[in-house]
């Protein structure tokens, strides 16, 4: 995972500033799991976690903009739980992070 997606990621939610300060930091602890959670699946499925790195940015970028995108969020939240599905045995913490992720995104009313 390259340094600069997490980056672009971590700004968006930094430069989000209808969310809450708590949320937003919220965000950025749940976003500081990705990085680990990725690279160990990278060792073994370096496509797929790149998919869902991709997944996670988009729905950053959607998540954090000032317009409400429901149909879009829903759509990417999906595809993220899909996404790791078959790794529940192999990188639970990825899983785990995708689910902690994904709940949130929807705590958050989008």
């Amino acid at each position: 995972m390259k340094d600069e997606q997490i980056e672009k990621i971590r700004s968006a939610v930094e430069s989000a500033d209808h969310i809450p300060a708590d949320k937003k930091a919220e965000l950025l602890r749940l976003l500081s799991r990705l990085k680990p959670a990725i690279a160990k699946a990278s060792q073994t499925h370096k496509d797929h976690a790149e998919k869902i790195v991709r997944l996670v940015e988009a729905s950053a970028q959607v998540a954090t903009h000032r317009e409400k995108k429901p149909d879009a969020i829903r759509k990417l939240v999906r595809d993220l739980e899909q996404s790791v599905e078959k790794f529940e045995a192999s990188h639970p913490d990825l899983v785990a992070f995708v689910t902690e992720y994904t709940g949130f995104l929807s705590a958050l009313g989008i």
